[in-house]
């Protein structure tokens, strides 16, 4: 069975520079899990390795799609899945590293094979709903998929539409069709987590990051985004944090300094979301990182795994 290492953390935590000496260290081959370091063009945003590190220290699954293509966590897991089977035939052990924590579930857990969008029963739906309202069809997800409807608030329209589809679609809840999913690989995990202790550290490593993006060329980076004839304001890239409020700022919508500030916002938000996520995480070694002591604990933590000396978390 394959064997894989995953390392967590929020944005701005030091995922990367940790995971660079890790690989070096040991024989591990690095696998990003990010979704919007996947997009070519998009570097200063994203914080995305420099082309010497990356030359230095290969990444898979950066700068694989064009930023007007769309990436999803079904698309992740085969990546994924097909990076490690490559990595562990050449005798070396995937490293995959990022903060998307939807994509790890997705890898270990797997994800529903849902089915396509339907045009036709969307637009029912949408009129549907301008009749009766969002509330109205999300009282009837409640009877068609209970646990679904339970996350959902009433006005979530997007999600609502997608439940509701799926139901009638297949005649069986996301509910039912998650729970019989099964994972993309069958691989051995340790997971390990950056969880920062100290708060208003990492919110000053966000807000000085971003000063330091911007310093670099971030503006003039989403105004040459902006330039290519397939790239608007809704394509999925540009909702990544950072880049849907500097683009505003691009568009004349916003003032360099308001867009910085809700960008900044939003970015602690986003890591406030990944925390939330690795508190809940099972069987998860937990390191500070922002200390810049975790390295060495991590480097004996991943031996004695690889030695059959440490516990993982499993998915078959």
């Amino acid at each position: 069975m394959i064997r894989a290492v995953c390392l967590m953390g929020p944005t701005a935590s030091g995922k990367t520079a940790v995971a660079i000496a890790l690989a070096k260290a040991l024989p591990l081959e690095i696998v990003s899990v990010d979704s919007a370091q996947v997009y070519r063009g998009m570097d200063i945003g994203t914080a995305k390795p420099s082309p010497a590190i990356l030359a230095e220290t290969p990444h898979r699954l950066i700068d694989i799609r064009d930023p007007w293509e769309p990436y999803s966590a079904g698309a992740f897991c085969e990546d994924a899945a097909s990076a490690m089977r490559e990595i562990a035939a050449a005798g070396r052990i995937p490293l995959l590293v990022g903060g998307t924590m939807l994509y790890f579930q997705a890898l270990q857990r797997g994800m529903a094979r849902l089915p396509p969008a339907d045009p036709d029963l969307r637009r029912d739906l949408d009129m549907r709903a301008a009749r009766d309202g969002w509330p109205a069809l999300h009282a009837e997800l409640q009877a068609l998929d209970p646990e679904t409807a339970a996350r959902l608030k009433p006005g979530d329209s997007q999600r609502i539409q997608r439940a509701l589809e799926v139901c009638l679609l297949t005649g069986l809840s996301m509910t039912e069709l998650h729970k019989a999913t099964q994972p993309p690989i069958a691989a051995e995990y340790l997971n390990i987590g950056i969880v920062p202790q100290d708060r208003q550290a990492l919110r000053a490593r966000i807000d000085d990051r971003l000063a330091q993006m911007l310093k670099q060329g971030f503006v003039e980076e989403v105004r040459a985004l902006r330039q290519l004839p397939q790239m608007s304001a809704s394509v999925p890239s540009m909702r990544a944090v950072g880049y849907r409020q500097i683009w505003a700022h691009a568009a004349g919508e916003a003032g360099l300094a308001e867009a910085a500030q809700k960008a900044a916002a939003a970015t602690r938000q986003l890591a406030k979301r990944q925390m939330t996520w690795l508190r809940s995480w099972p069987e998860l070694a937990v390191f500070d990182g922002l200390g810049g002591t975790a390295e060495v604990p991590m480097h004996k933590l991943i031996t004695a795994w690889l030695a059959g000396g440490a516990s993982a978390h499993i998915s078959r």
